[in-house]
């Protein structure tokens, strides 16, 4: 039996679907699950058994001719229709996809629920379709060692995200940067090649040393790798948000245009915090979200202390549903106080 998974979006996106990719395991053991999604993900999906085979494919994009044929097509790229159209296209013998009223294939399948958190979105998709599912199921195998060797308890700064509208003004994370540092706490910029100027500027600012300015320097397994010896993690609403819920590392995170209960950790988790001015936005602006504006440094830092203070006090517990129950009902985000 082979199964196809269309999921050709960025890091945060392939961590959220990670649950449902469980549960297709789980659920058909002896299958070839094949996963169609950008190359430069295809390392992390196997090292983490996430696939048995990666496709390389872009943001809708035609799928492969090998794609061609699969007994089971699921679509957990979007609610369509382009990427069912897509799915369809390969002729696979059954298709799990939200429906949508452009295609007919996909009448009496489950309906899409704006608002819902992503992670639970597709378990639900496939709880409906007879597959259970468990969104909680998000951890990830840890890494013996990181590209800082054996060390452990740094707080990595994450600075960038995929848009503008989620991205941070340098000058409050060099001033986080320097509150850190001050508090004794080594600190370590990461972030992609492209943000390397907008780290070293950070780094300059708050007086690092260039070594620990890791931005553009590691893979997406030895980022992975980073986070999860960490002691804590900044970043905004990127994958590397998700990197932190997936191997318990404590986090803050700065969210924007989007509401942390459709891309934020989750709220049973003590050991995770979401900063929210409760202003929705366009993911897609070319300027920072006004709301992520709203948060400011002090209010980091401050909701910092405050976990540390907590997870000092009582050592953080990693609430996990029973395989097949329903996931608790989740709270509403903290709210940065602006």
């Amino acid at each position: 039996m082979r199964i196809l998974v269309l999921r050709a979006l960025g890091l945060g996106d392939l961590l959220t679907a990670v649950p449902a990719l469980r549960a297709l395991r789980r659920a058909f053991p002896q299958a070839l699950l094949e996963l169609a999604c950008p190359a430069w993900l295809h390392e992390p999906v196997l090292a983490w058994r996430l696939a048995d085979r990666a496709l390389d494919i872009g943001p809708l994009e035609p799928l492969p001719a090998v794609a061609e044929g699969a007994d089971l097509a699921v679509n957990l790229h979007d609610q369509g229709p382009e990427s069912t159209r897509l799915l369809l296209a390969s002729r696979p013998g059954r298709l799990l996809a939200f429906r949508h009223a452009e295609i007919p294939h996909t009448a009496g399948l489950p309906a899409w629920r704006p608002g819902e958190h992503d992670a639970e979105r597709w378990c639900r998709l496939l709880a409906e379709s007879g597959i259970p599912a468990d969104p909680e199921r998000l951890a990830l195998p840890r890494p013996a060692r990181g590209p800082l060797g054996r060390a452990t308890g740094y707080t990595i700064l994450h600075s960038g995200a995929g848009a503008p509208a989620r991205r941070w003004p340098a000058r409050r994370w060099a001033r986080l940067a320097r509150a850190e540092r001050e508090a004794g706490h080594r600190v370590v910029l990461t972030g992609s090649a492209s943000e390397r100027v907008r780290c070293l500027l950070v780094a300059r600012k708050a007086a690092l040393p260039a070594e620990d300015v890791l931005a553009g320097r590691t893979s997406v397994l030895e980022l992975a790798a980073l986070v999860a010896r960490a002691g804590l993690v900044v970043c905004g609403d990127t994958g590397v948000a998700h990197l932190a819920t997936a191997f318990g590392t404590p986090s803050v995170v700065l969210f924007g245009p989007a509401s942390p209960e459709e891309w934020g950790p989750p709220p049973t988790r003590s050991q995770h915090r979401a900063l929210w001015a409760g202003l929705r936005g366009d993911p897609h602006s070319s300027l920072p979200d006004p709301g992520l504006l709203r948060i400011t440094a002090e209010q980091v830092r401050d909701e910092i202390g405050a976990l540390r203070a907590t997870l000092a006090a009582r050592p953080a517990v990693v609430s996990r549903a029973a395989p097949g129950s329903r996931a608790p009902r989740r709270r509403s985000p903290a709210r940065a106080n602006v």
